[in-house]
């Protein structure tokens, strides 16, 4: 007989799913069901909470408490860049290998630095922004017209402005 649950005890369990869709229930199974919950319900509140990250890999937060998990969406730098470039939600069977050439404007790569901030490890909001902006590199979009790695050049040299917070 497995042991009792206690009703007050937290558990926090972290999974990546795609959004706006139910993911494998057997590869939820493992992580929550020895919690005593169902993977099939869970894959649905899953789903259901990432409607609006349609197609993009996410990172998701499930809060246990009394058998009853409460899903919240912790977004990565690269999903939130992704969101941003507006690209229609695409076939992950059938197209593969995409390349994100789209453009965003400077205020955009501050928003998402602001919405990181609490989960960066650099001091200032400048480091944040440089961090997206190496996120941004990665992805292959430019910013404002230019590559990524030209405005962290510009910041370094004090060419561009960042806000302070």
């Amino acid at each position: 007989m497995p042991p009792k649950i206690d009703p007050t005890e937290v558990k926090i369990v972290y999974l990546r799913a795609t959004g706006g869709e139910v993911g494998a229930t057997a590869t939820l199974a493992p992580k929550i069901g020895p919690l005593g919950l169902s993977p099939k319900k869970v894959g649905e509140d899953i789903a259901k909470a990432t409607q609006e990250w349609k197609g993009l890999r996410i990172t998701v937060k499930l809060t246990i408490q009394n058998r009853q998990a409460a899903v919240s969406i912790v977004p990565s730098a690269s999903s939130l860049i992704l969101r941003a470039l507006k690209e229609p939600p695409r076939d992950r069977k059938k197209v593969k290998n995409i390349k994100h050439s789209g453009n965003l404007s400077f205020e955009d790569i501050i928003s998402i630095a602001r919405e990181m901030r609490e989960r960066s490890m650099a001091r200032k909001l400048s480091g944040t922004c440089k961090e997206i902006l190496g996120t941004c590199q990665s992805v292959g979009c430019t910013v404002d017209g230019k590559p990524p790695h030209d405005v962290i050049d510009a910041i370094n040299a004090d060419e561009m402005d960042v806000p302070e917070e």
